[in-house]
């Protein structure tokens, strides 16, 4: 009995110290609330460079429901909102941590975000950021670590993948002439294992000329780096020689590639596996945006011979004959060496002497494409006929290039070749036509005019077309034509009468004006605008081909009648996507898919219903 009361008495007090805790916490999150609750945006860098990663919170002392972060659709989105805890000794924090890549120059607005605390709406403080230049080679989407770390990464930095994976972009040099060659190198950096990648989508490079460098190795070639005090795993994903096809300031596009990551989990109770449970997640990565400022070759001192050849280069010429009789062959050979711009080398403009004849050149490349860029040679045949006999001199052609690297034009001598022409086997007076387009003559016989060769249209006398096959035949033309345009016009009536049917037929059509229409409010960014003239464009085209009233239209009713005409349930399931993306976006931003890539999905479907249907 002593001992069931002191189990009593040991159990009263429990009881009475758990609602003491109760009660101190209750009053203590009524102070919280009862005080002045603010959502607080702020940025680690108000001014960043093109290419630079930097950091957007959202802090809010209290505790909230439904956060609603802003449009962040000025800059590249890498991850968020990670949410993180913090106690100050009085009050409760909770952050909401965005990170972003700047990638355009300019002064840009995030809009406040909103938190619902205690039954009301908080509004945070917008926030200016400015983007100004590239951002140094250093900052250029690089994780920012606090100390440096071991291959054992911890579990908070496992979590954080934007700090342990990320692409880069390097290039060779960034200030350059129109022209010359840059070679682009895209790596993925990694301290975590990799299972697999997809590229998703290759740069444009709009506003280059660009030649893909193929690597020998098919699967990707791995080394160490130590970036930043940390070691991490590099590897190229691909190679690309560019030249700018015009002077001005030019952005080399991010490369966007899915990787399948392994990451290990905690673990949650004792008999997990003791060698640690793993998962596989998909993590989409984009290189930073690069600014290439390309300026304009010198406009003064252009030497004769001058096409556009960009790099460093040497010339090799040649004939195959220094002696021959008239009305032979001459080959003459014009070789272009070195590294840049080789494929967009023209061919040089010879001037023989007015008695040869030429035609247009035979090109012959043998050009290579790897990791030091574009190099080897352009070779160019011209085959010349001399017409007469005598003595030439043949100093052909001229030949200059810009010099990147000295900043000036360079003309390489050409060499001239002495000719003798023998008189031919049969010496006849000939023209000799002297340009591409053969219309520069030149009279050699002013005694004897040229021999003609064809004679001409002959046909005799006193034939009369009527009664020929002809005749018979334009005679039956009119009545074949006016029967030909009433069963036409018939059939265009019939064509017509069906509504259904001419509403099917016309249907990608006016889904074309609407889709039109979209892209206007697209280009101007009215963003609500936007979804909803793309909204009406996908309804009203999916009414007009399914026959389906708009008051009828659900995606219940548009996924019955297409797959009864057997569209492909992959097409089905991504128009419904496509029309809750639009909807929803209209009320939220959609940090997933840009309006563009939302604007080509819509257009790409509507084509496979088209195609399909």
């Amino acid at each position: 009995m002593p001992t069931q009361k002191l189990l009593k008495t040991g159990n009263t007090v429990k009881i009475k110290y758990a609602v003491c805790i109760i009660l101190f916490l209750m009053v203590r999150a009524g102070l919280v609330f009862a005080g002045d609750v603010k959502l607080t945006a702020t940025v680690s860098k108000s001014q960043v460079g093109v290419g630079e990663r930097f950091e957007v919170d959202f802090t809010v002392n209290g505790t909230g429901t439904r956060f609603i972060g802003p449009d962040f659709s000025s800059f590249q989105f890498v991850s968020g909102p990670d949410v993180s805890f913090s106690n100050d000794g009085t009050t409760m924090n909770t952050t909401y941590a965005y990170t972003l890549i700047a990638i355009k120059e300019g002064t840009f607005t995030v809009n406040a975000a909103a938190i619902v605390v205690n039954g009301h709406t908080l509004l945070s403080n917008q926030l200016k950021i400015k983007v100004q230049g590239q951002a140094p080679p250093e900052a250029l989407q690089t994780p920012s670590p606090k100390a440096p770390q071991s291959e054992d990464n911890s579990q908070a930095n496992q979590n954080d993948l934007s700090k342990l994976l990320f692409l880069k972009t390097d290039v060779t040099k960034t200030n350059v002439y129109a022209g010359e060659q840059i070679i682009v190198r895209y790596k993925v950096y990694t301290r975590v294992d990799i299972e697999g990648g997809v590229p998703d989508k290759a740069p444009d490079l709009n506003g280059f000329w660009s030649q893909d460098i193929v690597s020998k190795n098919k699967s990707a070639v791995w080394s160490s780096e130590t970036y930043k005090g940390l070691k991490y795993s590099v590897a190229t994903i691909k190679q690309t020689a560019v030249f700018p096809e015009h002077a001005g300031v030019l952005t080399i596009d991010p490369f966007s590639m899915t990787f399948v990551v392994r990451r290990r989990l905690p673990a949650r109770k004792f008999l997990d596996n003791p060698f640690g449970n793993y998962e596989e997640i998909k993590y989409q990565l984009k290189s930073p945006p690069i600014i290439v400022h390309a300026a304009a070759l010198p406009t003064t001192g252009i030497p004769p011979g001058f096409s556009g050849a960009v790099g460093s280069y040497t010339i090799y010429t040649e004939i195959d004959k220094k002696e021959l009789k008239a009305n032979e062959t001459i080959n003459y050979t014009f070789e272009v060496k070195g590294a840049g711009n080789l494929n967009l080398i023209n061919a040089p403009k010879i001037t023989p002497p007015l008695d040869f004849e030429k035609y247009d050149p035979k090109t012959t490349d043998r050009i290579t494409v790897d990791s030091n860029g574009v190099a080897g040679s352009r070779q160019f045949n011209y085959l010349l006929i001399p017409r007469h006999q005598g003595n030439y001199t043949l100093d052909l052609a001229k030949f200059s290039y810009f010099d990147p690297k000295n900043g000036r034009y360079v003309t390489l001598p050409v060499p001239t070749f002495p000719i003798k022409v023998n008189k031919g086997d049969i010496q006849v007076n000939v023209p000799v036509f002297n340009s591409a387009d053969q219309q520069d003559i030149k009279m050699l016989g002013n005694d004897i005019r040229y021999i003609k060769t064809s004679a001409g249209p002959l046909h005799k006398d006193e034939i009369e077309f009527f009664g020929t096959p002809g005749y018979y035949l334009l005679l039956m033309l009119g009545p074949l034509a006016l029967i030909s345009a009433i069963v036409f016009r018939n059939w265009q009536i019939k064509q017509n009468s069906d509504i259904v049917l001419v509403k099917s037929r016309k249907a990608a059509k006016v889904a074309a004006l609407r889709l039109a229409a979209a892209r206007k409010e697209l280009i101007a960014g009215n963003k609500e605008a936007f979804y909803e003239e793309l909204t009406k464009g996908i309804y009203g085209y999916l009414s007009d081909k399914l026959n389906i009233p708009l008051a009828e239209l659900n995606k219940e009713a548009i996924a019955e009648k297409l797959r009864s005409r057997s569209i492909d349930d992959s097409i089905i399931t991504d128009m419904n996507d496509t029309i809750d993306r639009c909807e929803m976006a209209r009320f939220a931003p959609d940090i997933t898919l840009s309006q563009e890539q939302i604007f080509e999905k819509a257009k790409h479907l509507i084509h496979e219903v088209e195609k399909e249907a």
